[in-house]
């Protein structure tokens, strides 16, 4: 992953891609998320630009 190319289509892996600041989106660097459960796996998901990772 490199600065401005975040597909926000993909599920990043939290282990692969740790956050840059501690708890905000790696896009757009909010920190309001939603979650939910995914094939057995927790998804966060920014509220504000819908990337998603993993966690």
């Amino acid at each position: 992953m490199i600065d401005n190319q975040i597909d926000v289509n993909i599920i990043y892996d939290f282990n692969e891609y740790p956050d840059k600041n501690s708890g905000r989106c790696d896009n757009c660097d909010k920190a309001h998320f939603q979650s939910s459960i995914s094939a057995g796996k927790l998804i966060r998901e920014c509220s504000n630009c819908g990337m998603k990772k993993s966690i």
